[in-house]
């Protein structure tokens, strides 16, 4: 395995041009504290190793229902039959904490999130989260056309977002201030085609690019777009501006862990035209708080918390090939912390954690058939947590909640204070990294054994192109290591049989995740929760199935 220094690691992962903030700066940060976190890597892994399931197990339970996995997906699920009238499920989970990529994190006074962060406002079609955010107090309201009102505490509080660029801060995220001409102008057309999609719709009324996507039409052109890359859609426009493909590939990393030229069309475009308003030029507000989606996941876990179960490994699931109301089926997993074995005996299912793990855990997952030709691909993500004694001087255009930087890999970062109104003293920024890299230089493997130090260095030199007197106000800096972050939404696989199938049950098993969409998006795992949810409700109390109800809450 190559070796790897701290150098070859910055300009790796930051490009060449940083290393000249690095040698220039460098030190060994001895005043700073922090550590290195991540999932329960070690245990996970252990679903390899040959002969791990002991041959007995210590006791067995009963319970009409399993959710494997407390993401948003499965704690959606525990919502929704709990919320029917249905009590009779246990949510596993591996981490001592739930919400997968949407966790949160505190410290002090200060919140803050590990993941996800932020949703869009939901358009009027989305009726079942609408409901649900009225459930939670975010939604107060309905406009005429339909369009939710949110609690003023709840939107993203001005100035929003800003860009460093030409060696100081502009607002917004496109970098007008270094774009010329033909750089505005192609600009103004890719906008342009963005609300032509946007508004479009079929003869039911439904829009191609809608959140969930299962809200979407069916529309074979935009489907069509699958097969092209972002790269290969703007290029078939004429469009070549660095700054628009910079703009656009930016989107892309933010919400896909991938670059334009392996980004799908199809997911490119759902970025912009999905949250724009219908007929508007403006796309739906932001809602977010401290803790980012860290909220929506506290408020579920509280709902159910007699139903979760934490530290508990699930080793080995057996479907039962019979399905029949009362078919039974067996979930083995270890309870981490005590080291016991311990089995469920259930009716139904609901796996809510990603598909590569099913592979490993689902006893003739599938029957052995599965199209491997597009196969479920995932990202790799870092996130730091900077504690901060006091704010920085700034260059140009104020501190926002989203700060990002043109000429980085990295996302930049967010302010876990902004929403909370506090823009003097100390403060918490969340700092985001996809690995997105086509041809990695180094290999997942090399990456988790990095020590903190020098992923710390890593953060410094990014965070000190705007800010290069950064390193006085850090008092601490947690690393968070995502190895299987999200699902991939790469050229092809949107619209293949792999994705498409991946929502059916197998046997008595049914599915919830992000991965069933191919975006990673809270819509979307909300959506599958649910539709999980009814499918169990509907196999056990045999009432009609209805696709999806919706519930509003008023």
């Amino acid at each position: 395995m190559a070796t790897m220094n701290r150098r070859d690691l910055i300009g790796s992962l930051l490009g060449g041009t940083t290393l000249a903030i690095y040698g220039c700066s460098r030190s060994e940060n001895v005043k700073i504290q922090g550590s290195l976190l991540g999932p329960d890597v070690q245990t996970g892994h252990r679903l390899r190793d040959q002969g791990f399931i002991p041959p007995r197990i210590d006791q067995w339970r009963e319970v009409s229902v399993v959710i494997v996995g407390g993401g948003i997906a499965g704690l959606s699920a525990a919502w929704r039959l709990k919320r029917s009238g249905f009590e009779e499920f246990q949510l596993l989970e591996l981490e001592s904490t739930m919400g997968g990529t949407s966790r949160c994190d505190s410290s002090g006074s200060f919140r803050y999130p590990w993941g996800a962060h932020y949703m869009t406002t939901p358009l009027p079609t989305n009726q079942n989260l609408i409901g649900f955010l009225k459930e939670m107090g975010i939604i107060v309201g309905v406009a005429q056309d339909g369009t939710p009102i949110v609690a003023e505490e709840y939107l993203c509080r001005e100035p929003e977002e800003r860009i460093f660029v030409d060696g100081q801060w502009h607002e917004g995220l496109f970098p007008e201030a270094i774009a010329k001409e033909r750089d505005l102008k192609q600009f103004a057309e890719f906008n342009q085609e963005i609300k032509i999609w946007a508004s479009k719709k079929d003869a039911l009324g439904k829009r191609p690019f809608d959140l969930p996507i299962a809200n979407g039409s069916e529309d074979e052109q935009a489907q069509s777009l699958d097969r092209l890359s972002m790269l290969d859609w703007l290029t078939s426009h004429g469009w070549d501006s660095p700054i628009l493909r910079w703009y656009v590939d930016y989107a892309c990393r933010d919400d896909y862990g991938l670059t334009i030229d392996q980004t799908s069309a199809w997911a490119g475009i759902l970025y912009f035209a999905a949250r724009l308003k219908h007929q508007e030029d403006s796309t739906q507000d932001v809602i977010t708080w401290p803790s980012g989606n860290g909220q929506v996941v506290e408020y579920l876990s509280d709902q159910v918390k007699e139903n979760l179960r934490s530290r508990f490994l699930v080793a080995k699931i057996r479907p039962c090939d019979q399905i029949t109301r009362d078919a039974s089926c067996e979930v083995v997993g270890l309870d981490v912390d005590g080291q016991t074995w311990v089995g469920y005996r259930a009716k139904r299912i609901i796996f809510a954690a990603p598909q590569f793990v099913a592979q490993r855990v689902i006893e003739g997952f599938r029957n052995g058939v599965s199209d491997s030709s597009m196969p479920f691909r995932y990202s790799w993500w870092l996130v730091a947590n900077v504690h901060l004694s006091d704010r920085p001087i700034e260059m140009g255009f104020p501190l926002s909640w989203d700060n990002v930087f043109y000429d980085s890999k990295s996302l930049g970062y967010v302010v876990s204070t902004h929403q909370s109104g506090i823009d003097h003293g100390p403060c918490v920024w969340t700092w985001y990294y996809p690995f997105a890299d086509t041809h990695p230089t180094f290999t997942r493997e090399q990456l988790l054994n990095i020590p903190w130090s020098d992923w710390v260095e890593v953060v410094l030199t990014d965070l000190q192109r705007a800010h290069p007197k950064i390193r006085d106000l850090v008092t601490k800096i947690d690393i968070f290591r995502w190895g299987h972050a999200m699902v991939q939404p790469y050229t092809g696989f949107l619209w293949s049989k792999t994705r498409i199938d991946a929502s059916k049950p197998d046997r008595n098993v049914h599915f919830a995740n992000t991965d069933l969409s191919g975006v990673a998006l809270l819509e979307e795992a909300f959506y599958h929760g649910l539709r999980a949810a009814d499918e169990v409700l509907d196999a056990l109390t045999h009432r009609p199935h209805t696709h999806l109800r919706s519930e509003t809450q008023d």
